[in-house]
This record gives C-alpha cells, structure tokens and sequence, in this order.
C-alpha cells in the first residue's frame, strides 16, 4: 500500500494489470446475471399460456444461473492464483494488513473523508485502507460464501455421488440445518453483495470527483493519474 503526499504532479502509475482488470469486468457482469436470475428463481415467474412441455423459461433461467455460479467460481481460483503471480496491488485485498496500526490508522482516516469530516484525503497508488478491508471482508468473503453455499444447493439437486454433492451439500445443509435456511441465507448474501456494489459505484465515483486521482479509468486502462502528488512509501507495506 503506497500513499502519495501533495507536493507536486506525478507522471501515470501502473496499478492494474490486465488479468485484474478482466476479472473486475467478468464479476460485474456475473454479478448483474447471477443476481437477476437468483431473484427470478427466488420468485419464479407467472405461468405461461400453453402446455407446460413447450416452454423450459425457468430452465433456462436456472441454466444461466448455474453456469454463471461456475464461472465466477473459476473466476476466483485463477484471481487467488494472480493474487501470488501478479503485483502488490494484485494482492491487496487478499492480504489486508490487519496488524499494522498505520493501516487502521488510514481505516479511520477514509471513515472521516467518506463522511465529510476531514476537507484532504489521502491518495494511494492503489485500494485504500477502508477499501482494503470492506472488499475483503465484504465481498472477497460474500462471493466465497455465495459459491459454496451455491454448490451445496447444486449438489442437493445433483443427488449423493456427485462431486458436488460429495464435497459440498454433504457438509454444507447440516451446518445450516435445513435446505430452507441454506436457501435463505444464500439469498440474504445475493442482497448483501448488491448493497456492496452500489456502495462501490458511488464510492468510486465520488473519488473520481473529488480525490484528484483517477478511478474509473483507472480500473479500465490500469493507470492511476494523480493531480498536485508525488509518491511515497508508507511504512505499512502490502
């Protein structure tokens, strides 16, 4: 984590990088398919006229739902695999350096900014401390419950002796008690995600606007530009 003082105007830093920036845009979309179908499967829609076995609408829904899920679950093993090829920045929200003061003491620092309590914001080369901390615990950890909670659901359809079954519904529904509660918890986490990625769009634009330092392009191209800064080193590493 890299934090920037106003002093004077930097050239463009490359923060991230192309795997990253891919994985970003493939979970907005899934994200977008997985909570529209979810919601749909959740409350299936009226019936439609005609014999039933001309129509497979929630089949498809449930199709796309399910291939969906697999993709956002490969999506992370390959984004957790980056997290250890790529750069600093690749890691951050896997690695939170949560034993370090000077990072709670940012924590603290971009509660007082979102609020409007402090007129100057800190600038870092890449995610801040409360971003840091809110995509780990919120959502590094929500997708990760979304996909095994998921997959149990999956493996309870699929029957005993499929994989999913096998290393999922067999663990997963007596933790949760029953199949109703394991559905219920799998759709209160879907809104919890959402609520997320609403935050994060403000989030993301408001710093745009009022940082001085590019976000939105930045997760396009890769490149951070900084108004009146110059980088330096905190003392918090990750």
């Amino acid at each position: 984590m890299t934090e920037l003082t106003s002093a004077a105007s930097t050239a463009p830093i490359y923060v991230y990088e192309k795997p990253v920036r891919l994985w970003h845009s493939l979970n907005a979309l899934l994200i977008v398919v997985l909570s529209v179908t979810g919601y749909l499967i959740a409350d299936p829609l009226a019936s439609l006229k005609g014999e039933a076995s001309e129509h497979f609408l929630m089949g498809y829904i449930r199709f796309v739902h399910f291939s969906a899920g697999y993709l956002i679950a490969i999506a992370l093993l390959f984004r957790l695999y980056w997290a250890y090829a790529g750069n600093e920045h690749a890691r951050q929200i896997f690695l939170p350096p949560l034993l370090k003061a000077h990072f709670w003491q940012g924590v603290f620092h971009e509660v007082l900014w979102y609020l409007f309590l402090v007129k100057e914001p800190r600038k870092y080369i890449g995610h801040n401390p409360l971003a840091i901390l809110a995509m780990h615990f919120v959502f590094v950890w929500g997708v990760l419950f979304m996909i095994v909670t998921g997959f149990a659901l999956y493996g309870e359809g699929a029957g005993q002796g499929s994989w999913q079954h096998t290393l999922f519904s067999s663990w997963v529904l007596p933790l949760f008690g029953s199949s109703q509660s394991l559905h219920s918890w799998h759709h209160l986490f879907m809104w919890l995600i959402i609520c997320f990625v609403l935050v994060h769009i403000y989030v993301a634009l408001r710093e745009d606007k009022l940082s001085r330092q590019s976000m939105l392009s930045t997760i396009v191209t890769g490149w951070r530009t900084f108004k009146d800064v110059r980088p330096v080193d905190d003392e918090s590493g990750a």
